[in-house]
C-alpha cells in the first residue's frame, strides 16, 4: 500500500520529519517497506527558469523557425532558435537552460545542448506543456500570465512541491488503515494529537430532477447501499493538483471523473463507482444476482460468464457492474458523459472474495471490500467525493442521497480489565495514558470503573472483537519497545528425547554445508499438477491461486522450481538441500512427515585451469547419502532399486519395513513440469525415521585392530535382474565375523556379453581382530563365499 507524506498532512497538524513518521507507523503496526522521495512531475522541472521574450525575428534560413531573445534573469539574455508558431514577443514562457534535463510526457529524458540550427546559435529551449512533463498539449509554446517573475525556478510557478511516499506492508487484519485516514489515525493516536476530516459542511442537493430508482434484492450481499446522481458536468482531463496527488502513489490519471472516485478510495478507504446515467436503462439500479451463465463484458474488454453467486448493479435490461469487483465496459464514464449514478456501498467481504477469485480480477476496491470496509463512510464519501467533482468537472447534485441501510452493523461491545492488560503487556500502564490511546483510535468508552472499562469499537475494526484485541491495540501505540525486557528470566527443564531434532539437522546441515551444498526453503503451498497422487493431497479450500492449491505431498518439485529459478540466471551447478514436511489426507487424518531432501545437477567441481569439468552423476550423490548415513552410524540398512515415483532410475536403502533414503535420477516428466532442462539427481531422507535410528544408536569405543585387513576381488555374471543390494546380503549371511565391507567397483553391460546378462566385479574386506588372516583361512571364506553367490544368486564366477 502506497501512502503520501503530504497527503497525510492534510489529516494530522505534525512538524515530524518523513523519516521520523516512518519509525511511528513501524512501531505502530505499520511496516514502512520502503521511503522514497517522489516528484509529481518527473525531473521536478529542475532547471526550467521563467523568461521574459524581448524580441521574435523570423529565421532567415526557415520558413517556420523564429530567433528569439530570451531575458532569463541573467546578466544577457539568451539566443534561443523556437519552431513554435505562437511565439512572440512580450509573452512570459517556461526556459530550459543549456545542461538542464526535461522530461517530456512522452518519451525519454533528453539534454538540453548549445547548437547551431540552420546556422543560428541556440542557447536554450522554449518549452511546450508536453515536453516538461506537464500535460499532453503540443499545439504550441506555454505562455504564463503576467504574474510570472522572470528569473524564478518554474517550479515554484507550477507550485510543485516535493513528496514523500511510503510503501506500507500492511497485514490482512488492517482493514481500517488502507487509506490516508487509517494510517494518519495510527499516528494521531500515536502522538496524542487530534484528526482531522475533510469538510464536507457545503454538501447540498441542487435539485431533485434526476432521481434514479434503485432496488436491493441481495440484501445479504449488500448490507448498505448508498447513491446520487450528479448533471450537468464535464468530462475532461483532470487538475493538475490531482494528477499530481494520483502520481506520488503510483496511480495513472485517467478522467476527472474517475480520478476523483480514485481519489476519495486512497482518502478515506471507501470504494466509489461512476455510471454514466444515460447508460442506466429504465432509469433503475437493481442490485442482485443474476442467471448462471450470464456473459458480461467488463472494463477491460475481456466477456466474462458470471455466477449465479455473482452480486451485480443492474439497470433494468442487463448488468453494469459487478459489485465491488470491476465496471462493465457499457455503463462506465466516457467523454460524452454528462450526468452520473455515484456508487458508495458496504458489500459482504466473503461475498466479494469468492466473486473476485472466481473471475481472477484483483482491484483497489476488491482489496478493500475482501478485507472489509467501515459501514458508516458510505454517505460521507458520497458527499466528499460529490463536493470534488462539482470541483473539478462542475455540475449539480440532482437527486437526494439515496441511502439503503435495513440493518445497521453493531459495534462490537467489549469489556476489558486493567488486570489484564497488565498481565498480558507485562507492564502496568497507567489507566490515564490506556484512556487516551482507546480514544484515539476512534474507540468509544461506555463506562470506566476502578477495574476496567466497557468498550464499543467501531465496525470498521474488524479485527478488534475480543479483550486481548484491544490489549493489541493498546500496545502497539504505546510502543512494544517501551516495555522493557525483565531482569529476572524464567525457564523449565527441557524433557524432550535425546537427540534433538535439531541437533541432528544442524549436525547435517554443517557436514553438506562444509560439501558446498546450499540450504533453500520450499512453500509448503504447491500446484495440484504436481501431485501423482490427488485422490489423498491435502486441498486447500480457498486457495490464493491455481499455483497454490494443495499442501506438498513430495519436496522434489519445491526444489526443481529452485532448481529451474537459477538455471533460468545462468547458475547451472547446483547443490541444495531443504528441511520440510509433506502432508497427506489418508482414511480420514490429515498426516504430516518430516523430510529431508538433496538436489544435485550440473558440474560436480567447479571449473578449474588443472582439471576439465565433470558433470554430476548418480554416484556423487550415492556418496552424499552414504556419507550422511555413516556421519549418522547408520549402517545395517538393505539397499533395493527403487520404485519411487517421479525418479528415473535409483536406489532404495530401508531398515525392516522403513524406508530411509529414496535417490536416484528425476524422471525427465518431472523436469518437465518444473520446466527443467537439465538432469537433476535427487535424495528424499525420511528423516523422522532417521531421527528414531539415531536416538537407538548407541556409542561404543572400539580399538583399532593390530592387525592386517586383507582385500580379495570377485568377477561374475549374472542376471540383470539381481541388484547389488541382494548380492551384499548373500555376503553379509555368509559370514559375520571376518567379512567387513562389501563394495562394486565395476559393472558392465553389453553386446559381449550373453542376453539377459551382466558383469560385477565386487572387493571384500576381510579381518580378524584377534589375530592375522592366514591364506587357508582367507581362501576357505572366500569359497564359501563363491558357493552362496552360486546358489542364492546363480553368480557365475569369471577367472
Amino acid at each position: 500500500m502506497k501512502i503520501s507524506y503530504n497527503w497525510l498532512k492534510e489529516f494530522i497538524d505534525t512538524d515530524k520529519t518523513p523519516e521520523e513518521l516512518s519509525k511511528i507507523l513501524t512501531g505502530t503496526g505499520l511496516e514502512v517497506e520502503s521511503l522514497e522521495k517522489v516528484q509529481a512531475v518527473p525531473g521536478g522541472l529542475e532547471g526550467l527558469l521563467i523568461g521574459f521574450v524581448q524580441e521574435s525575428i523570423d529565421h532567415p534560413n526557415s520558413d517556420h523557425l523564429h530567433i528569439t531573445k530570451v531575458d532569463v534573469g541573467g546578466v544577457e539574455p539568451l539566443q534561443i532558435v523556437c519552431g513554435a508558431n505562437n511565439v512572440a514577443a512580450g509573452q512570459k514562457v517556461v526556459v530550459a537552460t543549456v545542461g538542464t534535463t526535461i522530461y517530456p510526457t512522452v518519451g525519454e529524458p533528453f539534454k538540453i545542448n548549445k547548437s547551431k540550427i540552420r546556422g543560428e546559435v541556440s542557447e536554450g529551449m522554449i518549452c511546450a506543456e508536453d515536453e516538461i512533463g506537464l500535460g499532453s498539449d503540443h499545439a504550441g509554446i506555454m505562455v504564463l500570465d503576467e504574474g510570472a517573475v522572470i528569473g524564478t525556478n518554474a517550479k515554484d510557478y507550477f507550485k510543485l512541491n516535493d513528496d514523500y511516499m511510503y510503501e506500507i506492508g500492511l497485514t490482512p487484519n488492517r482493514a481500517d488503515a488502507a487509506s490516508h485516514l487509517g494510517t494518519a489515525r495510527d499516528i494521531a493516536a500515536f502522538l496524542k494529537i487530534g484528526i482531522k476530516k475533510p469538510d464536507v459542511s457545503a454538501f447540498k442537493v441542487d435539485s431533485n430532477d434526476s432521481s434514479i430508482q434503485v432496488t436491493v434484492e441481495n440484501e445479504q450481499a449488500s448490507p448498505r447501499y448508498s447513491g446520487l446522481t450528479i448533471s450537468g458536468l464535464e468530462v475532461k482531463e483532470s487538475p493538475q493538483w490531482l494528477k499530481e496527488r494520483l502520481a506520488v502513489i503510483g496511480l495513472r490519471s485517467i478522467n476527472n471523473i474517475v480520478d476523483v472516485t480514485n481519489y476519495v478510495l486512497h482518502e478515506l478507504g471507501q470504494p466509489l463507482h461512476a455510471f454514466d446515467a444515460d447508460a442506466i436503462t429504465g432509469n433503475k439500479v437493481i442490485v442482485k444476482n443474476v442467471a448462471e451463465g450470464t456473459i458480461f463484458k467488463t472494463l477491460d474488454d475481456v466477456e466474462r460468464k458470471l455466477s449465479a453467486d455473482d452480486l451485480m448493479i443492474c439497470n433494468a435490461d442487463e448488468p453494469m457492474c459487478i459489485a465491488g469487483v470491476f465496471g462493465g465496459a457499457k455503463s462506465g464514464v466516457n467523454a460524452s458523459t454528462k450526468s452520473i449514478f455515484l456508487e458508495s456501498a458496504y458489500f459482504n467481504s466473503v461475498a466479494v472474495r469468492k466473486t473476485a477469485k472466481r473471475h481472477g480480477l484483483k482491484t483497489d476496491a476488491s482489496f478493500r471490500f475482501e478485507r472489509g470496509t467501515d459501514p458508516d463512510m458510505t454517505v460521507f464519501a458520497l458527499k466528499r467525493a460529490a463536493l470534488l467533482i462539482q470541483q473539478v468537472a462542475g455540475g449539480k447534485v440532482s437527486s437526494e442521497i439515496f441511502d439503503h441501510y435495513p440493518a445497521p452493523v453493531a459495534p462490537f461491545e467489549i469489556e476489558v480489565t486493567y488486570k489484564n492488560i497488565d498481565r498480558l503487556i507485562g507492564k502496568a500502564i497507567p489507566h490515564n495514558e490506556i484512556i487516551s490511546i482507546i480514544k484515539g483510535l476512534d474507540i468509544e468508552i461506555v463506562t470506566e470503573t476502578e477495574e476496567g472499562l466497557s468498550l464499543k469499537v467501531p465496525p470498521y475494526r474488524v479485527d478488534v472483537t475480543r479483550e486481548v484485541d484491544v490489549v493489541e491495540e493498546i500496545l502497539r501505540i504505546y510502543g512494544y519497545n517501551n516495555i522493557e525486557i525483565p531482569v529476572q528470566i524464567r525457564a523449565s527443564l527441557n524433557t524432550s528425547t535425546r537427540p534433538e531434532r535439531d541437533t541432528v539437522q544442524n549436525l547435517i546441515s554443517d557436514l553438506l554445508s562444509a560439501n558446498g551444498f546450499n540450504e533453500i526453503m520450499g512453500n509448503s503451498l504447491t500446484k495440484s499438477t504436481y501431485s501423482d497422487d490427488l485422490e489423498h493431497a491435502v486441498k486447500i479450500l480457498n486457495p490464493l491461486s491455481s499455483d497454490l492449491d494443495v499442501m506438498r505431498q513430495s519436496m522434489l518439485f519445491s526444489g526443481l522450481e529452485a532448481v529451474a529459478y537459477n538455471q533460468n540466471r545462468r547458475v547451472a551447478d547446483l547443490k541444495l538441500y531443504e528441511f520440510g514436511k509433506i502432508y497427506s489426507h489418508v482414511d480420514g487424518k490429515y498426516v504430516e512427515a518430516q523430510r529431508f531432501s538433496i538436489l544435485v545437477t550440473g558440474a560436480n567441481q567447479g571449473e578449474q585451469w588443472n582439471q576439465k569439468q565433470v558433470a554430476a552423476s548418480f554416484y556423487n550423490l550415492k556418496a552424499i547419502v552414504d556419507g550422511i548415513l555413516k556421519k549418522l552410524n547408520i549402517t545395517d540398512f538393505t539397499v533395493d532399486d527403487t520404485t519411487a515415483n517421479n525418479l528415473a532410475y535409483g536406489l532404495q536403502y530401508q531398515r525392516g519395513n522403513k524406508v530411509l533414503v529414496t535417490f536416484g535420477s528425476v524422471a525427465p516428466a518431472a523436469l518437465k513440469k518444473a520446466d527443467v532442462d537439465k538432469e537433476v539427481f535427487y535424495a528424499d531422507f525420511n528423516f523422522d525415521a532417521i531421527l528414531n535410528l539415531v536416538r537407538k544408536n548407541v556409542i561404543v569405543y572400539q580399538e583399532v585392530s593390530k592387525f592386517p585387513a586383507v582385500r580379495r576381488d570377485l568377477s561374475m555374471l549374472i542376471d540383470k535382474s539381481v541388484s547389488f543390494g541382494q548380492l551384499k546380503q548373500i555376503a553379509g549371511r555368509t559370514d559375520k565375523k571376518l567379512l567387513k565391507e562389501v563394495n562394486v567397483f565395476d559393472v558392465y553391460q553389453g553386446d559381449k556379453l550373453p542376453a539377459g546378462k551382466k558383469s560385477y566385479a565386487l572387493s571384500f574386506i576381510l579381518q580378524d581382530t584377534e589375530k592375522t588372516l592366514t591364506d587357508k583361512a582367507i581362501d576357505a571364506l572366500m569359497q564359501k563365499l563363491i558357493y552362496n553367490l552360486d546358489k542364492e544368486a546363480g553368480a557365475e564366477i569369471r577367472k
